[in-house]
């Protein structure tokens, strides 16, 4: 018997259960996926916060530097003027502060 052209109208008639000659359910293991998505999450948590942790880091290393950067000329000239003062009235020079 070759299959006609099919009315679009006609509904299917199941006339198997669909679990017959199948394998049973398995059940969903509540505790595998929860471990499965702490884990999964912890890692992402601690990538994500060494990486910002780095980026703290390397944000700060850039200001300290460009405030030493900016320090630095003037911290010289007046150990130098202090110096050169010191020198030419027999006086220690002074300690420069930390």
């Amino acid at each position: 018997m070759t299959p006609g052209p099919r009315d679009p109208r006609d509904i299917p008639i199941l006339t198997e259960s669909p679990a017959a000659g199948t394998e049973p359910e398995q059940r969903f293991d509540f505790n595998a996926a929860h471990a499965a998505i702490l884990t999964e999450t912890l890692k992402l948590a601690d990538s994500l916060l060494r990486q910002a942790a780095r980026d703290i880091e390397a944000t700060l290393f850039d200001r300290v530097f460009d405030r030493l950067r900016n320090a630095l000329p003037e911290l010289v000239d007046r150990a130098l003027r202090e110096h050169a003062s010191a020198k030419s009235s027999g006086e220690k020079p002074a300690e420069l502060p930390d």
